[in-house]
């Protein structure tokens, strides 16, 4: 008799559970995704794109608030907040989330990548599983891995045909030390201005110009203050798309898998965007009698770039390194 009714108790208690889940499942979810990025660019363009998609694929049930242009802060505020669970998703940077995985700004290093097309094969093969796996203990769970372009040199001072031309010239690049180490050899006075405030740091020459891929500098309008765009195409960057692994925790099973279905999808829309915006703006900017468009020989700029990767390799995670170097290839 006791079996019995141990045997009803648990019976009951599955199905007591199994009716909750199927409740929960159903239930209205709200989920906030921030990124700091003006809203022409093409990483505001796949949020919104992104919150369409996951409000088609449930209905209307769960629906993503999105906050752009850095209503919610820079990367690392973002970042933060991913962490502790404050916030639900960001659209990131490369630079900011490497201060939590090291390995990630390895992906910046000179001249890994000759194309977007590359890099997105590398980073949808087992080298981005490889960088997912090792953000989860950082309370972060990798949705996708978005593009941030292959990068250009904007400045006021010169064009930018060898990398001697660098020297004495203050250059605002992200916080991302592959870049940092980069310029700095070749003689960049480096510093690190948020992405909002770069418009009037270039505008009052606090700094001389900057590096970033054609669509950003179009977002941003800093081709406005900018007289010289030097085509380097010297790195590439991701656009890490993350979500708290708290949130991450909450969702069921079935939720999970549209946030990731939707994160996919978005990403394939983004890549395409920043592609096109490439060969459009590239013309469009040849048109403009304010700019002055250069494209240099690249063996100069990799011979003066070797040592950092020489140096990266000697890290601690200088492993990482060599196997990416090896996958690029």
């Amino acid at each position: 008799m006791k079996t019995r009714f141990k045997w009803l108790a648990i019976t009951f208690a599955t199905g007591a559970l199994c009716a909750a889940q199927a409740v929960l499942a159903q239930a209205p979810i709200k989920l906030t995704l921030a990124h700091a990025v003006a809203p022409t660019n093409p990483r505001a363009m796949a949020a919104v794109k992104f919150a369409e998609l996951v409000s088609q694929k449930t209905g209307g049930r769960v629906t993503i608030q999105v906050a752009g242009a850095a209503q919610l802060g820079d990367d690392l505020t973002m970042l933060s907040a991913l962490r502790t669970g404050t916030l639900d998703m960001s659209m990131n940077s490369q630079g900011p989330v490497s201060s939590v995985l090291p390995e990630l700004s390895a992906l910046g290093l000179p001249y890994v990548f000759s194309t977007q097309q590359k890099a997105w094969e590398l980073l949808d093969g087992p080298i981005g599983d490889e960088l997912a796996k090792k953000l989860e203990p950082k309370n972060l769970i990798l949705l996708s891995w978005m593009d941030n372009g292959i990068r250009q040199i904007t400045n006021n001072k010169r064009p930018i045909t060898t990398p001697d031309d660098l020297k004495g010239i203050k250059l605002r690049t992200p916080p991302d030390p592959s870049t940092v180490d980069m310029f700095q050899a070749m003689g960049a006075s480096t510093q690190q201005i948020n992405f909002s405030e770069l418009y009037i740091a270039i505008q009052t020459g606090v700094v001389d110009g900057q590096e970033k891929p054609l669509a950003n500098i179009h977002a941003g309008k800093l081709h406005e203050v900018q007289k010289y765009i030097s085509i380097t195409n010297h790195k590439y960057e991701s656009t890490p798309f993350l979500m708290s692994k708290l949130t991450w925790g909450k969702l069921s099973a079935d939720d999970q898998k549209v946030i990731k279905e939707a994160a996919k999808e978005a990403t394939t829309y983004q890549r395409n965007l920043m592609a096109e915006a490439d060969v459009k703006l590239m013309a469009e900017y040849k048109a403009m009698p304010s700019l002055q468009i250069n494209v240099p020989d690249q063996a100069p700029f990799k011979a003066a770039t070797q040592k950092v990767w020489d140096a990266w390799e000697q890290k601690p995670f200088g492993d990482f390194v060599k196997k990416l170097r090896a996958a690029a290839k």
